[in-house]
């Protein structure tokens, strides 16, 4: 089965990197340079402080809708004057050699227009998940990065993440037997009290699904190294007045070998496990997506313990490594349409008193 191949093969390269480090040493000694486009919260807090922790890539330059916050960027991590774009001129990066990587971190509805600004413009582009809101806007993304010869690659740092290979692997060898079913869920709660945030509107990519529910898809289909052919979904809002897209998505996914996943997703609580029944016993990580603290048991008392370093930090150096060495990126475009072909299935499901959709 092809899916099964890509998963094999995707649970081979990880292997490699575990079992010998060198897999992966660069053929240059040069650090990629990046360009993070948005200045928000994840791009503050976590990709900055993690590029400074990075060995193959590192901080060259910005773009960003807000010159107040120019001065501060610029002073704390030495970023040349050059090197600072708006999202009027970001099309002229092309013309700076020191920015190798724009990384995509806007809203999900402006991953399609940036996405293709960067590539025209010639620079490999990472792009922060989920990859956009629909499979028209990926393929569009997956195409003109091709026709630029650049890498395409989406940000799902679980899938670098130790613990959750661990798991990605046992998806082929089953060290408890076949897999019967899974359930995956991911939520916060969100206040909601900035009614502007665009997390809380559809026309914006906002909503549960698109935030925290492709982190429960992503995981389903990884941990069972297939591709689900069917879904099922509903999704309602108890605080209507505030979220305009859905505040919380529950769905059932099918999958080959009559595997069956029960996910959910929300802004109205904190939720955060991935359990995998099988023939032969369990295993869970919980949590199992947060920004450190992975933690795997099993029904036999095993413990998969926490990554100690930064992921950011690695799931960089990783992508990183791919375009130094010219080799396939871990999480590419391709895997992350296939979410979002499903995302589509459960929205349309939602919309139709939760019908049994064919993917």
């Amino acid at each position: 089965m092809e899916n099964r191949r890509s998963f094999i093969k995707k649970a081979g390269v990880i292997a490699a990197i575990s079992v010998n480090p060198s897999f992966l040493i660069p053929l240059q000694k040069k650090k990629l340079g990046i360009a993070l486009v948005g200045l928000g919260y994840y791009s503050t807090d976590l990709l900055a402080p993690a590029l400074q922790l990075t060995e193959h890539c590192e901080l060259k330059g910005i773009v960003t809708g807000s010159p107040k916050k120019v001065t501060s960027w610029q002073k704390k991590y030495g970023i040349k004057s050059k090197n600072v774009y708006n999202y009027e001129n970001m099309h002229t990066i092309a013309s700076n050699d020191e920015i190798d990587i724009i990384y995509i971190v806007l809203p999900n509805s402006l991953h399609e227009k940036y996405t293709l600004i960067a590539a025209n413009a010639g620079k490999h582009v990472w792009c922060d998940k989920p990859m956009a809101i629909t499979v028209k806007e990926c393929q569009n993304m997956i195409d003109t990065c091709a026709k630029n010869k650049v890498q395409l690659t989406i940000g799902y740092r679980m899938q670098h993440e130790p613990v959750t290979q661990k798991i990605i692997k046992w998806s082929i060898s089953k060290p408890y037997g076949n897999i019967r079913s899974l359930y995956a869920e991911a939520g916060f709660y969100h206040n909601g009290n900035n009614k502007n945030h665009w997390k809380l509107h559809k026309k914006l990519g906002g909503g549960a699904m698109f935030d925290m529910g492709v982190y429960t898809l992503n995981a389903a289909r990884y941990a069972t190294g297939l591709e689900p052919i069917s879904v099922s979904a509903k999704q309602y809002s108890k605080r209507s007045d505030i979220f305009i897209a859905d505040e919380t998505t529950e769905y059932t996914l099918h999958f080959p070998e009559g595997i069956i996943a029960k996910c959910k997703t929300t802004f109205a609580a904190n939720i955060n496990t991935l359990k995998v029944d099988c023939e032969k016993g369990w295993y869970q990580l919980s949590p199992m997506q947060s920004y450190s603290g992975v933690r795997g048991t099993t029904s036999d008392g095993k413990v998969l313990n926490p990554f100690q370093g930064n992921q950011q930090a690695k799931q960089m150096d990783d992508d990183a490594l791919a375009i130094i060495n010219k080799t396939a990126p871990l999480v590419s475009g391709e895997e992350g349409m296939k979410d979002i072909k499903v995302v589509e299935g459960i929205f349309k499901s939602a919309a139709n008193n939760s019908k049994l959709i064919k993917l």
